[in-house]
């Protein structure tokens, strides 16, 4: 299958971006971002632009595609809800809508996160507008799927670009081991995360639903590292 993919320079988009060039149906990967990766790979082609999110150029077979794992986002932390709206839901759907429209067989799998709040009413800013914009990915005539995952631990030098999120993974490190054998479905790590999306976009793999839990996550993984 050949792969877009975004949000590649961050802690998950490095973990799947590992998985996808590791992983033999994949084909090939184009990364598209703001920010040269660093990485280079028979199977890697990017474009780095200040819009991921403008794929109007001439060049870009949009509908050569197979797949989209959509990577990008941001922390809340310290946001107001319109500026966080504009990059998790507009720029989100601005490439959703522009991939529909190339090729509706495509699979979009899209980084939510658990707790996301798919009434979009609650009284959590962040949960609102990702439950937004999962429900607006699922109303698009492609395979949409939302992955909502717990803890993830970043793995082969894939740290996170977010201050607050390094702080958190060096103080709760010690506590991964402990956190695997009392609830091992809750920590799935970011190359794990990588080889669910693979999973999911490959034909012929049992799913539950379009909006997929840790659990979920760490099955599909398991399953296809096993394949």
């Amino acid at each position: 299958m050949n792969v877009i993919l975004f949000g590649a320079t961050g802690m998950i988009g490095r973990g799947v971006l590992r998985a996808c060039l590791r992983d033999d149906t994949v084909t090939g990967v184009l990364a598209v971002g703001r920010t040269p990766l660093g990485v280079t790979h028979p199977k890697l082609r990017e474009r780095v632009q200040d819009d991921p999110s403008d794929l109007t150029a001439p060049d870009l077979d949009l509908a050569a595609y197979d797949a989209c794992f959509f990577c990008l986002g941001v922390s809340s932390v310290g946001m107001k809800e319109e500026a966080y709206r504009r990059v998790t839901y507009d720029l989100t759907l601005a490439v959703a809508r522009r991939l529909a429209a190339a090729n509706p067989r495509l699979t979009f799998v899209y980084v939510s996160g658990e707790g996301t709040d798919s009434t979009e009413r609650g009284r959590s800013m962040w949960a609102r507008v990702k439950g937004r914009t999962e429900n607006a990915l699922l109303e698009l005539p492609i395979q949409a799927y939302m992955f909502r995952p717990g803890i993830i631990q970043p793995v082969r030098g894939a740290p996170s670009r977010t201050r607050l999120y390094r702080t958190l993974y060096a103080v709760t490190a010690p506590l991964i081991p402990l956190l695997r054998r009392i609830a091992p479905d809750l920590v799935i790590t970011s190359e794990t995360l990588g080889l669910a999306m693979i999973a999911v976009a490959t034909p012929g793999t049992e799913i539950t639903g379009h909006v997929l839990r840790p659990k979920d996550i760490n099955r599909l993984g398991t399953v296809r590292d096993q394949a």
